[in-house]
């Protein structure tokens, strides 16, 4: 069963898409940590879930977990819409946005923690929400990641063609002229992103991982931070936008070397090579790797 709920947040309000424990699962299920679940630039939160029961959300919800699928603001059901007029980044995301969701599922779970699971660049704005802000750290259960990176250094064809090209140097000029990217409308991804988050992003990814608003540096902060039980999952044929190279990159730069990893990969037992977005949406992830994703929340 999935329920939404409505977050008042400025001048509009943020989706968060309730996905049910099944009453079906396993006996126990009132007593296991809820799971917070965060997607990536260019998306929405129905990366992880669709309404007829598809996804990873859904199958944990059946399962015996409680999950919660944010849609950032402007993106997917949250309101208002980004578009022209829309001027928050992800600033506002790892200060606010994901700090607000946190507690109402705190308090609508009736939980002492909460675990959060993240795609591509959704890890990353979680990683820095976690550094950043001390007061949640201990309520956070554990860190999951899908294909997340904050840097690309990986050299390719389609890496100057995506990344150097399109998203550093075409982007900023749609947006320019915009006010915003349309990445629905040219579908270019699942939804549409702000001029500001753009190009927040693009700093970060070519540069220091210090916020442009206040100068605060997560590299630096990072260093003396204790993260919670965490694992990094990477796919074999995600070249570019969570290329295993780079999420090993990201879990050295956090001082998580040891934590778990996984390369969703034919030579490493899997069904197939998974893609950026395969490794959530594709058909064989359910039967593959979503039931190792629930054993490993079986542990705490």
């Amino acid at each position: 069963m999935q329920h939404s709920h409505y977050l008042p947040y400025r001048n509009g309000k943020l989706h968060l898409r309730h996905i049910k424990a099944s009453p079906l699962s396993q006996s126990g299920s009132d007593s296991r940590t809820p799971i917070l679940m965060l997607h990536g630039a260019m998306s929405n939160g129905r990366v992880f879930y669709s309404p007829s029961g598809k996804g990873l959300g859904c199958y944990l919800a059946e399962q015996g977990y409680d999950v919660y699928v944010l849609d950032t603001a402007g993106r997917g059901a949250s309101e208002p819409r980004i578009d022209a007029d829309y001027h928050m980044g992800q600033t506002e995301v790892i200060l606010e946005q994901l700090p607000i969701a946190h507690a109402f599922v705190l308090q609508h779970a009736k939980a002492q923690k909460v675990h959060w699971c993240a795609h591509s660049w959704g890890g990353v704005l979680m990683a820095s929400s976690f550094i950043r802000l001390a007061a949640l750290r201990d309520q956070v259960a554990s860190f999951v990641t899908f294909g997340s990176k904050r840097t690309i250094k990986v050299s390719s064809f389609r890496k100057t063609m995506m990344v150097d090209l399109f998203w550093n140097r075409l982007a900023p000029l749609m947006t320019k002229y915009q006010g915003y990217l349309a990445a629905d409308k040219y579908r270019l991804g699942m939804d549409n992103e702000s001029r500001l988050s753009l190009l927040q992003t693009i700093d970060w990814v070519r540069g220091d991982w210090v916020d442009a608003e206040d100068q605060f540096n997560y590299s630096e902060a990072v260093q003396n931070i204790k993260w919670p039980k965490s694992w990094f999952i990477a796919g074999k044929k995600d070249f570019v936008l969570g290329n295993p190279s780079d999420v090993k990159d990201m879990m050295s730069e956090c001082g998580l070397e040891h934590a778990d990893y996984t390369l969703l990969a034919k030579d490493k037992g899997f069904k197939q090579d998974y893609t950026h977005a395969g490794m959530l949406t594709d058909k064989s992830a359910v039967t593959d790797h979503f039931p190792l994703v629930s054993d490993w929340y079986n542990r705490f």
